[in-house]
């Protein structure tokens, strides 16, 4: 008994010296404490949470070297191997996680809008709720800072930049004809219907270095990666009729969207400032297959249009009208991937093919341009850590385009261009805290039609300075290719890529129902293309020695905090831009371009009535135009613009929707220039006729059934 008594003693006392004590302090960078951290060694039970002070203390049975883990929270886990016989007081200092949802973004030039955003200047409902976009997500985003209401074109001006600029992306891939075919100070829309989009990021600047040939901003449109449920979306309206099917089954989802648009019913009951021969009528359809791997997604995105009208315009050159017959047809497709693989590999690639042709007969003389546009797209991203991730890949743009022209008398001509642009880029995401982050990129690219390589530096910094505000600035070299009226008489000429340069400077608060940005920016502009003629034709001298700058100052403040129901936000710019290029005698400011702008954007829920109202005040300073009556060139300027636009959604049933809208209710007379005779009259005065809206008002009232298993779901976001 004694000896059994003895050995007890001994395993009892080796056991108990054999405990190691592990000891210390959890603090943050700073040297605060942190308390309620967890500290254990790795594989065992042995462990103990920091007390108020931040101090620990805990007794193992392990001997050697092992892992201590302590984790908590927002910051980013700790892994240390220890010797456990020696590891007593020591301080572990904690690194706050960089992917914590109060953490800086770089938000410099961009305005998002989507789930997936970090900072959504917009929701996902205000791309189509906004009162007098009327469905159109081009015009929901003239709402916002740093564009410009051309409303005579309808195309998307950023900051100085006209709207070739701008270059559109499905899934991250480029789409060549964004807009709807259109003539002569006759408004376009975006081909695009905001069914099938989830998200959007709209670039007035400054961006990524994925993305390239454009001088001014970038439209990126993300499709839906899951429909939430089955359902169809039926609508009528005084424009025509839409129909919209989802499907899901196992691991596919199926999205079609189709609408038929005739203008001649709406013409005959409100006549227009046109004088239609046959109005505007279009078919139009876009449908998404989505295939969810178990680490990516499959995308094939499809979207057809058939266009046409007939018009006379009145031309102050001529005493006849001038007739305008066109037919366009307009196909895009674009298949995609996005994939994790490895470990923290993401793969992105993808392919687009457009089609793109335009039947036109100005009077007598006959026009048929055809466009093809293809683009290849890979890319792959690692994440090294929470701290660094860098992506690079490679692009190639093909585009063929082909012009014939015939007078019907004696005049026959063709002109056109094949395009290759292979690029290369990469860009590293350097997150050094919460608070500050840093994002450097690199674009190559080699055209062949203008034989010549350019090299596109980028970088963006954030900087986070308390929970709800923080500063970014940008700076990026941009180039793209000449637009098409130009380019397409490249057999003639040698044409080098126009180049800008941007400077951007942003500051933005936000906070639950809040957001307000600040952002100043200067662009300058080189090798713009300069020509000899009045009017561009094959036998121009043209020039890239065309130069010019935008600055500008833009404010956003948006509030759904004021009052119960009600969403509000205030957009305001200011822009001072010249250019010399096309055939401008000397620097002056275009005359797309107001220097101040205000929209001011509301909308409130009666819950009593079922319904959702919303206005749109839209207004600008007068634009310059260019009087040959007068020696200095571009002294004109044409009164302000005002439009005050109304919209009433009304839940019938809660999947059964009326609505209505009317643009411009106050019935401004708006004028958006002037057209002046090519030679004097007899007095030597150069005659002169207004630029005019296409109508004063325009009236909308559409109704919009939704029909799904769970009978909540509704078209509101589609309106």
């Amino acid at each position: 008994m004694k000896t059994i008594f003895l050995a007890f003693v001994s395993l009892f006392s080796i056991t108990v010296l054999s405990q190691n004590t592990i000891s210390g302090k959890i603090t943050n960078e700073k040297g605060k404490p942190i308390a309620g951290a967890n500290i254990y060694i790795d594989g065992t039970y042995d462990g103990a949470t920091s007390s108020e002070t931040g101090e620990f203390s805990f007794e193992t049975t392990v001997t050697g070297n092992q892992f201590l883990i302590v984790s908590f929270l927002v910051y980013d886990t700790y892994k240390q191997e220890i010797d456990v016989t020696n590891f007593k007081n020591q301080t572990i200092k904690l690194r706050e996680n960089v992917n914590t949802l109060d953490a800086v973004v770089i938000s410099a030039g961009t305005l998002e809008s989507g789930n997936k955003a970090r900072v959504s200047v917009l929701k996902p409902l205000d791309i189509v709720t906004t009162a007098g976009s009327v469905g159109n997500i081009v015009a929901a985003l003239q709402t916002l800072p740093g564009t410009q209401n051309v409303a005579e074109d309808g195309r998307l001006f950023v900051r100085g930049g006209e709207a070739s600029e701008t270059q559109t992306f499905v899934d991250g891939i480029r789409v060549a004809q964004p807009y709807n075919a259109t003539t002569n100070n006759l408004p376009t829309r975006g081909r695009f219907s905001p069914f099938l989009f989830s998200g959007i990021a709209f670039s007035t600047g400054g961006y990524s270095a994925e993305y390239g040939e454009a001088l001014s901003s970038v439209l990126l449109l993300n499709t839906q990666d899951e429909p939430d449920q089955d359902k169809t979306e039926i609508s009528l309206m005084t424009v025509g009729l839409g129909i919209g099917n989802t499907q899901k089954w196992g691991k596919n989802s199926l999205s079609v969207n189709t609408a038929y648009i005739n203008l001649a019913p709406y013409q005959a009951v409100i006549p227009q400032n046109v004088e239609w021969n046959s109005p505007y009528q279009s078919l139009s359809g876009e449908t998404v297959y989505r295939y969810h791997f178990v680490n990516g997604i499959f995308k094939l995105y499809a979207a057809f249009d058939s266009e046409k009208f007939d018009l006379n315009q009145k031309n102050v050159n001529f005493v006849e009208p001038i007739r305008t017959d066109l037919n366009n047809n307009n196909f895009y497709l674009n298949a995609s991937y996005n994939g994790t693989f490895g470990t923290g590999w993401n793969l992105i690639s993808g392919i687009s093919y457009g089609y793109n042709t335009n039947k036109i007969k100005y009077n007598a003389t006959d026009v048929v341009a055809d466009e093809n546009a293809a683009q290849l797209k890979l890319k792959l991203r690692k994440s090294f850590s929470n701290y660094f991730k860098l992506s690079f890949g490679a692009d190639y743009f093909i585009t063929k385009y082909d012009e014939n022209f015939d007078d019907n008398i004696s005049l026959k001509g063709s002109n056109g261009y094949d395009s290759n642009i292979a690029a290369f880029y990469t860009e590293g995401d350097i997150l050094f805290s919460k608070n500050l982050a840093l994002k450097v990129g690199l674009r190559l690219s080699n055209n062949s039609l203008l034989n010549e390589t350019n090299l596109a530096p980028r970088a963006s910094v954030a900087y986070k300075v308390s929970k709800t505000s923080q500063f970014s600035f940008a700076y990026g070299d941009f180039t793209q290719t000449p637009v098409v009226d130009y380019i397409k008489y490249s057999k003639y000429h040698q044409f080098e890529s126009e180049k800008a340069q941007h400077y951007i400077l942003n500051y933005q608060f936000t906070k639950p129902g809040q957001t307000f940005r600040a952002e100043a920016y200067y662009k300058d502009y080189s090798n713009l293309v300069q020509y000899d003629t009045r009017d561009i034709q094959y036998n121009s001298f043209f020039s890239n020695n065309g130069s010019g700058y935008a600055k500008g100052l833009d404010l956003f403040w948006r509030d759904s905090n004021l009052y119960k129901n009600l969403d509000y936000w205030i957009s305001y710019s200011y822009i001072d831009s010249e250019r010399d290029y096309k055939n401008f005698p000397t620097m002056a400011t275009p005359n797309f371009i107001a220097n101040h702008s205000l929209s001011v954007v509301t909308k409130y829920f009666i819950t009593d009535w079922k319904s959702q109202i919303g206005f749109t005040n839209s207004f600008s300073t007068g634009r310059p135009y260019n009087n040959p009556n007068e020696t200095k060139f571009m002294n004109g300027k044409t009164k302000s613009y005002n439009s005050l636009s109304f919209n009433w959604a009304y839940l019938l049933t809660t999947q059964k929707i009326l609505y209505f809208s009317v643009s411009n209710i106050l019935g401004s007379q708006n004028v958006y220039g002037y057209d002046y005779a090519k030679l004097p009259d007899a007095n030597g005065v150069y005659n002169r006729q207004a630029v005019l809206p296409t109508a004063d008002r325009f009236f909308f009232v559409g109704f919009f059934w939704t029909i799904s298993q769970n009978k909540n779901d509704n078209q509101l976001k589609n309106l």
